[in-house]
Protein backbone atom coordinates (compact mmCIF):
# COMPACT_ATOMS: atom_id res chain seq x y z
CA UNK A 1 0.00 0.00 0.00
CA UNK A 2 1.48 3.34 -0.94
CA UNK A 3 0.48 6.12 1.66
CA UNK A 4 1.23 10.01 0.77
CA UNK A 5 1.51 10.85 3.86
CA UNK A 6 4.78 12.70 5.95
CA UNK A 7 6.79 9.42 5.39
CA UNK A 8 6.35 9.99 1.38
CA UNK A 9 7.39 13.41 0.96
CA UNK A 10 10.44 12.79 2.88
CA UNK A 11 11.69 9.95 0.87
CA UNK A 12 10.98 12.39 -2.04
CA UNK A 13 13.62 14.59 -0.09
CA UNK A 14 10.36 17.21 0.40
CA UNK A 15 10.26 17.11 4.22
CA UNK A 16 11.39 20.61 3.90
CA UNK A 17 8.25 21.96 1.96
CA UNK A 18 6.08 24.62 4.13
CA UNK A 19 3.66 23.39 6.09
CA UNK A 20 0.44 24.95 4.33
CA UNK A 21 1.76 23.16 1.39
CA UNK A 22 2.09 20.28 1.81
CA UNK A 23 -1.74 18.45 2.52
CA UNK A 24 -2.21 20.32 -1.27
CA UNK A 25 1.11 18.96 -2.71
CA UNK A 26 -0.35 15.68 -1.58
CA UNK A 27 -3.56 15.87 -2.98
CA UNK A 28 -2.51 17.15 -5.89
CA UNK A 29 -0.29 14.26 -6.60
CA UNK A 30 -2.98 11.81 -5.35
CA UNK A 31 -5.19 13.06 -8.65
CA UNK A 32 -2.30 12.73 -10.70
CA UNK A 33 -1.49 9.29 -9.67
CA UNK A 34 -5.31 8.39 -10.07
CA UNK A 35 -5.62 9.97 -13.38
CA UNK A 36 -2.34 8.43 -14.49
CA UNK A 37 -3.41 4.99 -13.59
CA UNK A 38 -6.53 5.26 -15.01
CA UNK A 39 -5.14 6.52 -18.57
CA UNK A 40 -2.63 3.51 -18.16
CA UNK A 41 -5.47 0.86 -16.92
CA UNK A 42 -8.27 2.01 -19.79
CA UNK A 43 -5.57 0.77 -22.55
CA UNK A 44 -7.05 -1.90 -24.37
CA UNK A 45 -10.11 -1.86 -22.61
CA UNK A 46 -13.80 -2.58 -24.63
CA UNK A 47 -16.02 0.12 -24.02
CA UNK A 48 -18.36 -2.45 -22.76
CA UNK A 49 -15.76 -3.34 -19.84
CA UNK A 50 -15.21 0.77 -19.42
CA UNK A 51 -18.75 1.53 -18.97
CA UNK A 52 -19.36 -1.52 -16.27
CA UNK A 53 -16.90 0.16 -14.37
CA UNK A 54 -17.83 3.85 -15.00
CA UNK A 55 -21.28 2.42 -14.03
CA UNK A 56 -19.57 0.76 -10.28
CA UNK A 57 -17.63 4.14 -9.85
CA UNK A 58 -20.65 6.41 -10.12
CA UNK A 59 -22.51 3.87 -8.30
CA UNK A 60 -25.27 3.65 -11.12
CA UNK A 61 -28.37 1.65 -9.60
CA UNK A 62 -27.64 -2.09 -9.82
CA UNK A 63 -24.03 -1.94 -11.15
CA UNK A 64 -22.62 -2.96 -7.87
CA UNK A 65 -25.38 -5.34 -7.05
CA UNK A 66 -25.55 -7.06 -10.39
CA UNK A 67 -21.41 -6.93 -10.88
CA UNK A 68 -20.82 -8.44 -6.91
CA UNK A 69 -24.29 -11.41 -8.10
CA UNK A 70 -21.58 -12.90 -11.03
CA UNK A 71 -18.74 -12.56 -9.54
CA UNK A 72 -18.38 -11.97 -5.66
CA UNK A 73 -22.15 -13.15 -4.72
CA UNK A 74 -20.91 -13.79 -1.32
CA UNK A 75 -18.44 -10.96 -1.05
CA UNK A 76 -18.81 -10.03 3.08
CA UNK A 77 -16.49 -13.84 3.58
CA UNK A 78 -14.02 -12.58 0.77
CA UNK A 79 -10.72 -11.71 1.99
CA UNK A 80 -9.92 -8.87 0.25
CA UNK A 81 -13.29 -7.32 1.84
CA UNK A 82 -12.24 -8.50 5.26
CA UNK A 83 -9.18 -6.63 5.31
CA UNK A 84 -11.25 -3.53 3.54
CA UNK A 85 -13.26 -3.77 6.91
CA UNK A 86 -10.29 -4.23 9.04
CA UNK A 87 -8.42 -1.76 7.34
CA UNK A 88 -11.37 1.39 7.61
CA UNK A 89 -12.96 0.02 11.33
CA UNK A 90 -16.44 0.61 8.88
CA UNK A 91 -19.37 -1.35 9.65
CA UNK A 92 -19.27 -4.41 6.88
CA UNK A 93 -22.62 -3.41 6.05
CA UNK A 94 -21.62 0.42 4.97
CA UNK A 95 -22.39 1.02 1.81
CA UNK A 96 -19.35 2.45 0.91
CA UNK A 97 -16.85 -0.42 1.67
CA UNK A 98 -19.34 -2.38 -0.59
CA UNK A 99 -18.76 -0.26 -3.56
CA UNK A 100 -15.32 0.13 -2.67
CA UNK A 101 -14.95 -3.82 -3.05
CA UNK A 102 -16.99 -4.20 -5.83
CA UNK A 103 -14.28 -1.52 -8.05
CA UNK A 104 -11.14 -3.79 -7.01
CA UNK A 105 -12.89 -6.54 -7.52
CA UNK A 106 -13.53 -5.61 -10.98
CA UNK A 107 -9.81 -4.12 -11.28
CA UNK A 108 -9.02 -7.83 -10.21
CA UNK A 109 -11.48 -9.38 -12.57
CA UNK A 110 -10.74 -7.11 -15.91
CA UNK A 111 -7.47 -5.79 -14.93
CA UNK A 112 -5.15 -8.35 -12.76
CA UNK A 113 -2.14 -6.59 -13.34
CA UNK A 114 -3.48 -3.42 -11.56
CA UNK A 115 -1.26 -3.18 -8.77
CA UNK A 116 1.94 -3.60 -10.64
CA UNK A 117 0.78 -0.63 -13.15
CA UNK A 118 -0.28 0.84 -9.75
CA UNK A 119 3.04 0.29 -8.83
CA UNK A 120 4.82 1.64 -12.12
CA UNK A 121 3.11 5.19 -12.65
CA UNK A 122 3.99 5.41 -8.43
CA UNK A 123 7.64 4.56 -9.11
CA UNK A 124 7.23 6.76 -12.72
CA UNK A 125 5.74 9.98 -10.33
CA UNK A 126 8.65 9.70 -7.61
CA UNK A 127 11.52 10.43 -10.05
CA UNK A 128 9.38 13.17 -11.86
CA UNK A 129 9.04 15.05 -8.14
CA UNK A 130 12.44 14.09 -7.64
CA UNK A 131 13.93 15.77 -10.74
CA UNK A 132 11.96 18.85 -10.35
CA UNK A 133 12.45 18.59 -6.62
CA UNK A 134 14.29 21.71 -6.33
CA UNK A 135 11.65 23.57 -8.25
CA UNK A 136 9.14 22.41 -6.15
CA UNK A 137 11.24 23.62 -3.11
CA UNK A 138 11.86 26.49 -4.70
CA UNK A 139 8.59 27.83 -5.54
CA UNK A 140 6.87 28.17 -2.60
CA UNK A 141 3.56 30.04 -3.36
CA UNK A 142 3.29 28.39 -7.37
CA UNK A 143 2.05 25.25 -8.46
CA UNK A 144 2.84 22.21 -6.51
CA UNK A 145 4.09 19.66 -8.88
CA UNK A 146 5.26 19.87 -12.57
CA UNK A 147 1.93 19.19 -14.57
CA UNK A 148 -1.02 20.90 -12.88
CA UNK A 149 -4.26 18.64 -12.48
CA UNK A 150 -7.12 19.48 -10.47
CA UNK A 151 -7.17 18.60 -6.47
CA UNK A 152 -7.43 15.37 -5.38
CA UNK A 153 -9.36 14.98 -2.16
CA UNK A 154 -10.27 12.24 0.80
CA UNK A 155 -7.61 9.97 2.03
CA UNK A 156 -4.08 9.77 0.45
CA UNK A 157 -3.38 6.14 1.11
CA UNK A 158 -3.76 4.12 -2.44
CA UNK A 159 -3.84 -0.13 -2.31
CA UNK A 160 -1.38 -1.71 -4.47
Amino acid sequence: MFQLNEEFLKELGLDQLPEEQRKPFLQHIYSELEMRVGERLSQGMSDAQLDEFADIIDKKPNAVDNFLAKYAPNYQQDKMFQRLVQATKADPNDPRLKDEFAATKWLEVNRPDYRDVVAAVMDELKKEIVAHRDAILGGAGSSPAPQQTQQGQGDFDLAA
